[in-house]
């Protein structure tokens, strides 16, 4: 329910006045329809085009990357103290913004250490 849409029915509400699909009653409380779009900004839209756009050249940068970059989600815990959970820990990727683009930056450079082996 938008911001027009609820003063209308308070103001429908407050004169008692019924709606109803009667052209005198829409012309007599016609309101401008306005439209609020959100737009979405991305705070993290630079750093993920900065890990897309890397490029891997050599292969001591790729072994850096690869092991500074784990393979798998790190922890996800629950601590329970007298059989009752008492806190949840939800795995760290989860919680990571930019953990796909960071994926995709290991993955080319094990593809980049597969492909310099081969030759």
């Amino acid at each position: 329910m938008g911001v027009v849409d609820y003063l209308f029915s308070e103001i429908v509400l407050q004169n008692q006045i019924s709606y109803s699909q009667d052209l005198s009653l829409k012309s007599r409380w016609h309101l401008p329809k306005f439209e609020f779009k959100w737009h979405k900004i991305d705070l993290l839209l630079p750093l993920r085009s900065w890990l897309d756009n890397i490029e891997i050249t050599d292969s001591v940068t790729a072994h850096r990357i690869n092991n500074l970059i784990p393979a798998e989600c790190p922890f996800a815990r629950k601590i329970t103290i007298f059989n009752r959970t008492i806190l949840t820990i939800p795995p760290l990727c989860k919680l990571n913004p930019v953990y796909d683009n960071l994926m995709a930056l290991k993955f080319r450079c094990l593809t980049y250490l597969a492909e310099t082996e081969e030759n």
